[in-house]
């Protein structure tokens, strides 16, 4: 007994490094075989074989896993922060093990997608350990982030071309790669109707590339194997706080696991509100509603705007239930709001019901904190709030006698206007047939695209705090003032110039864009090209409804367009040109003639 607890320490104390790649590489190929089974395996005699491989590697993993965890607490005598996930993760192998050898009234437990979930959980835990190792080579975390969303997009394009992702078409290279980039890039473009033409799989993959795409593929990673090792390096601090944007180094973690935490809690309680609000005739079963729910809770946060009702939000089923399209609209509006709003808001919250609980429960005297917004959060909620009842009064003056005659109360009118006013500045869903709307509303459209939601959100566009520097700072000048206060600050020089430079490479990558797109598709009229360009690169994903007939090449611009309005214009730049160093003396001033 001595000899083996000796062989084991020796093993999780100098060779640990091996065990875990062994761990990994065997995890990989489970992944890779599960996908194999689950998305390209048509055969039956086959589907068995490949079928008995993914359970044998199941086992196998959990056998890896109890052993590893295990001996790693008793090498260390205590269980450590790094134990707790394995000995979760155990726990969870243990249970499925169990309800599939036994059943009873675990069966549920024993279903095979429960057994796939266990394996994609073990590699997502291996590979996000393994990221917190890209400290080891020297990237610019810039360009890491700009490679983290290609390789996503590579993924997604690999999966979306099996067999089985789709029911009828099958997608072709194009297709797969412009539908992958528009669910990484949260844009919501499809070539496909994936709610008839992708089977519960493809779904899925849709699904899973929203989420990630929408976070970040480096937050994911970062957050899991934060997770999974139990804790960051000072060099993995420092690459997550640059792709972060967070200045603090004692802060990286606690931002991460915010974000993280704020998506998944919003979204669980859409994903409820949404469940509320569905009519279950129209669903096989209550797994479908659930599925359904937590899809449309995941694109309307992430503001994807994919959706798998057939027709969208404008069929019969679903045009006219408002609590549906309410529980929607708040998903893409609090998205749109951005992580460190939302926070801000979730702490306010959070300080009033201690405030009440201690008030009227514990019957004891509350000490008030100033729960006061940062600087950026404010005119965050400002600037956006503005914009919400602009373009939803806009919408409802303009559409008045037009779309929303086909809503008999004016309950019934407001809610449409909200959903679709809202939705066009980045969300992509839409409840009204764009195709019948009047060209004033198509403009006033156009401008929301472009305009967008707050910046530190999932939303795209320039952003609407960039729309209010370049107005204030055009005020400031009518006034003769050589500066921009609001709330009693002085806006940073850095910031204006930023604002400008975003708002003429925006032009400019859209005009490109769209002269691009008459040139490989001559055929088409000149409004709905301009659409689709101020829709991919604003990463909207609405459509007059020419996506699908585009030629191979026009989806090929529309692609790079939408993947450089998801990085951003800028961020590319900043990211392949190289910083000039600072230099030791300074030029005479000259005024330049406008």
């Amino acid at each position: 007994m001595d000899s083996i607890f000796s062989f084991l320490k020796y093993i999780f104390r100098y060779k640990k490094k091996t065990v875990d790649q062994i761990v990994f590489y065997v995890s990989l190929i489970s992944a890779v075989t599960m996908v194999v089974h689950v998305g390209y395996i048509t055969d039956p005699e086959i589907a068995v074989i490949t079928e008995d491989a993914v359970v044998a590697l199941y086992y196998g993993l959990f056998l890896f896993e109890i052993i590893r965890t295990a001996s790693s607490i008793l090498v260390a005598r205590r269980i450590n922060v790094s134990h707790y996930t394995g000995v979760l993760v155990s726990a969870y192998f243990l249970l499925i093990t169990i309800s599939r050898i036994t059943g009873g009234f675990l069966s549920t437990f024993a279903k095979d997608e429960w057994l796939y979930l266990g394996i994609a959980i073990i590699f997502l835990s291996e590979l996000s350990k393994n990221s917190l190792f890209f400290d080891n080579f020297y990237f610019n975390p810039t360009i890491l982030f700009v490679i983290s969303f290609l390789g996503l997009i590579i993924l997604g394009a690999f999966l979306l071309m099996l067999p089985r992702t789709t029911l009828e078409a099958p997608l072709s290279f194009v297709d797969a790669f412009f539908m992958a980039t528009s669910a990484v890039c949260i844009t919501g473009l499809s070539t496909t109707d994936i709610s008839t033409n992708f089977s519960l799989f493809g779904q899925s993959v849709i699904m899973a590339l929203i989420q990630v795409g929408g976070l970040g593929i480096m937050t994911f990673t970062g957050f899991f194997g934060y997770f999974f090792s139990g804790g960051f390096s000072f060099k993995n601090q420092l690459m997550f706080g640059e792709i972060l944007g967070e200045n603090k180094l004692n802060s990286v973690i606690s931002t991460l696991l915010t974000i993280i935490f704020i998506t998944l809690l919003f979204e669980l309680i859409g994903a409820i509100i949404i469940f509320a609000s569905l009519e279950a005739k129209y669903f096989d079963s209550v797994g479908e509603m659930i599925f359904f729910s937590c899809f449309h809770a995941i694109s309307g946060f992430c503001n994807a705007g994919f959706t798998i009702i057939k027709d969208g939000v404008t069929s019969d089923e679903y045009r006219f239930n408002y609590n549906f399209q309410l529980a929607v609209a708040s998903m893409f509006i609090l998205g749109g709001f951005g992580f460190g709003t939302i926070f801000n808001l979730y702490t306010w919250v959070q300080e009033k019901v201690k405030s009440m609980v201690r008030r009227l429960i514990q019957k004891k005297s509350y000490r008030y904190k100033p729960q006061v917004f940062s600087f950026n959060s404010r005119f965050i909620v400002v600037c956006n709030v503005s914009v919400i009842l602009l373009a939803t009064l806009s919408f409802f003056v303009l559409e008045q006698n037009h779309s929303l005659m086909a809503d008999k109360s004016s309950f019934g009118k407001w809610v449409t206007s909200i959903f679709m006013a809202n939705s066009t500045r980045s969300a992509g869903f839409n409840s009204v047939d764009l195709n019948f709307i009047n060209i004033p509303t198509l403009i006033m459209f156009v401008t929301l695209m472009w305009i967008g939601v707050s910046p530190g959100s999932t939303g795209g566009g320039v952003k609407v705090t960039t729309i209010a520097i370049a107005l204030m700072n055009i005020v400031a000048l009518a006034k003769g003032k050589e500066s921009i206060e609001i709330y009693k600050r002085k806006i940073a020089s850095e910031s204006v110039n930023k604002a400008f430079a975003i708002i003429l490479l925006s032009v400019l990558t859209i005009t490109l864009s769209f002269i691009l797109l008459n040139f490989s598709d001559p055929n088409q009229q000149m409004i709905p090209l301009l659409f689709e360009s101020v829709s991919a690169y604003t990463t909207c994903g609405l459509s007059l409804g020419i996506t699908s007939s585009l030629t191979a090449t026009s989806k090929i611009i529309l692609m790079f367009t939408m993947f450089v309005g998801r990085v951003g214009m800028l961020t590319l730049l900043v990211a392949f040109i190289k910083t000039t160093k600072n230099k030791s003396y300074i030029y005479p001033t000259e005024k330049v003639l406008f």
